[in-house]
């Protein structure tokens, strides 16, 4: 287990875009919200290091961003894969999903997330103790 850095000048600012989330977020957010996935607990814009990731997983150390129009223009594809190289230098996994996958195929979306719950709990099976 890897200790995820918390910058807490970041947290109001977190606070803000989860007040201010994208449709999609709020429908993913619908899904992931208070364990209904297998349990497990995941936040939003979560502050990790000196990033805000969309949903964040403790227990599956994974990350899961949607990314919107704004993520395919100008220099963001190359700002967002460097970002994604410092939290996976974290130990950090990523699932990243577009905005109309979310909107429109949310099935497929969910069904990512359960593959890579499934694929975690094959290579961290539990205690027998």
């Amino acid at each position: 287990m890897y200790f995820i850095p918390y910058n807490r000048n970041l947290k109001k600012f977190s606070r803000q875009l989860r007040n201010d989330s994208t449709l999609s977020e709020v429908l993913l957010w619908q899904e992931l919200r208070a364990g209904q996935i297998e349990g497990f607990k995941f936040n939003r814009q979560k502050p990790i290091g000196r990033y805000i990731v969309d949903f964040y997983c403790k227990k599956l150390n994974l990350v899961i961003e949607v990314d919107g129009e704004s993520h395919y223009h100008d220099d963001a594809p190359i700002r967002d894969g460097r970002r994604q190289k410092v939290l996976e230098g974290l130990g950090l996994s990523f699932l990243r999903f577009d905005d109309l996958d979310v909107k429109h195929n949310k099935a497929f979306v969910l069904s990512e997330i359960y593959n890579f719950i499934q694929d975690w709990r094959r290579s961290n099976p539990p205690n027998p103790l």
